[in-house]
């Protein structure tokens, strides 16, 4: 059925609707491909009817038009996919649409899927992300000078007279959230379905944390498993023996998630790579040369996972055994995972002039990326719809 969502008056309701979230998804041929893979027909015509935020059944009912029963076995099937979240609360479950980017796509992949064909799906998903460049879907995603994630540092590494918070803490993070569980990578299993491998060896299976309410529903929907804090916190700690840099929500309050990611494999750091040098934001620190010590044995240029780092420019004219390492300041995440691999000690982390900080939590860094995006006034304007609306209706 679901070709039938190729032709423009059945998928352009479905975009639109997409594209009122702070990160939308930008229409081109191979998102409509992917869409209708994605989405029977029923279920692109009740997601474009979908409010901006939460919603009960019987608002949905009201909305669609359909039968309470009919629409009930639509949103089970949606939810089984992860294109909308259930949210039991009290007596009450609340419904969301699922956004495309950080959202389906990668829920997508978040288990093996004999529903989807997954190996199209990767082909057509890799393509997308990156057709037209800063015009397209990459320029959607990374352009707001508010980043949807954010690098932590190896606090391992960081200078002795140097604090962190807990919020650019992985491993405070993760003890501070509530439920833990861990799922397929996203990235290395949509390359496995490529034909491709991770050059670090990382593994595709218990490698990615989700966090919170979101995680409780990805494991209902069987794609998480849940494990403790000690559990979450072994993973970490086998992330950083393979080199992998930890992103998470650009926000201090309760993330949703913890990804280890390489840079081979990851969409994120791809962002980066691409020239979206802003794209994740950054730690408080810059990961910096000590010419004296760099014997420039390229150990460093091979772990950065950003691709930062190369041949100094003032050593450019010496001999190979004269030369050293030199880090790009503007693209540096500082996370540190260049530092273990350097056996000469060359490489060290020192704050930067000026410390991010991330905004409070999620709903405040959407009101910064939709300003940021001409949106928010419509979004606003919903909202207080759907709140005279309610009043309404206990009335």
């Amino acid at each position: 059925m679901g070709h039938l969502l190729n032709d423009k008056s059945a998928l352009v309701p479905l975009i639109d609707r997409l594209n009122r979230y702070p990160v939308g998804l930008v229409d081109s041929p191979r998102l409509r491909q992917i869409l209708a893979l994605l989405f029977d027909p029923r279920e692109a015509e009740v997601a474009a009817r979908f409010p901006l935020t939460e919603a009960t059944r019987a608002e949905l009912v009201e909305r669609t038009g359909l039968p309470a029963a009919e629409l009930d076995g639509i949103l089970e099937s949606m939810a089984n996919k992860g294109l909308v979240m259930d949210l039991p609360v009290g007596h009450e479950t609340y419904y969301l649409l699922v956004p495309g980017l950080i959202g389906f796509m990668e829920f997508s992949f978040m288990r093996d899927r004999g529903d989807l064909p997954q190996a199209e799906l990767a082909r057509l998903m890799s393509a997308y992300l990156r057709e037209q460049g800063k015009d397209g879907q990459a320029g959607e995603f990374f352009g707001s000078r508010w980043p949807l994630t954010r690098a932590l540092v190896y606090e391992d590494q960081i200078p002795v007279q140097s604090r962190i918070t807990g919020w650019e803490d992985a491993r405070q993070i993760i003890q501070d959230a509530e439920f833990h569980a861990v799922t397929l990578c996203f990235c290395r299993h949509k390359k496995a379905h490529e034909g491709k491998t991770c050059q670090q060896g990382a593994p595709v299976e218990e490698i990615c944390m989700v966090l919170g309410e979101g995680a409780r529903f990805l494991v209902r929907r069987g794609m998480a498993e849940p494990r403790s804090a000690d559990e979450m916190l072994a993973i970490l700690d086998r992330a950083r023996a393979l080199g992998l840099t930890h992103i998470t929500d650009n926000i201090r309050e309760q993330p949703s998630f913890l990804c280890n990611c390489c840079r081979c494999c990851c969409e994120l750091l791809a962002g980066v790579q691409m020239g979206f040098h802003e794209g994740i934001a950054k730690t408080p620190f810059l990961a910096e040369v000590d010419p004296e010590r760099c014997d420039y044995c390229g150990a460093c240029l091979r772990a950065c996972n950003a691709k930062c780092i190369g041949l100094a420019d003032d050593a450019r004219a010496l001999p190979k055994a004269q030369r050293w390492a030199q880090v790009d300041a503007e693209v540096c995440l500082g996370c540190g995972a260049c530092l273990q691999v350097c056996e000469q000690g060359a490489l060290t982390l020192v704050p930067r002039a000026k410390r991010p900080r991330p905004p409070r939590d999620r709903n405040a860094l959407f009101t910064r990326i939709l300003w940021d995006k001409g949106r928010l006034m419509p979004f606003i304007a919903e909202g207080l719809r759907r709140g005279v609306e309610r009043l309404r209706r206990r009335r």
